[in-house]
């Protein structure tokens, strides 16, 4: 398994476990675990595609880490 598979199963992981937990009612959309799991997945796995030179998924996971992290943002005020 190479370093770019790594990150990128991570990252995946990370948000599928988000929207998993948030699915079954374990976690709100609106908490910060929330949002940051999305952040931190978003951003591995964009990175991962960057790695790739994957342009779909750089655009994809750099547009829904850009929305988590606006999140977070209007969180924090």
């Amino acid at each position: 398994m190479t370093f770019v598979n790594i990150i990128g199963i991570v990252g995946v992981s990370m948000l599928l476990l988000a929207y998993f937990l948030n699915l079954f009612n374990l976690l709100s959309k609106n908490s910060h675990s929330y949002l940051w799991m999305n952040f931190a997945g978003a951003g591995l796995s964009c990175y991962a595609s960057v790695l790739l030179n994957y342009m779909p998924f750089i655009v994809l996971e750099a547009i829904w880490s850009a929305v988590s992290a606006v999140a977070i943002v209007n969180k924090l005020r």
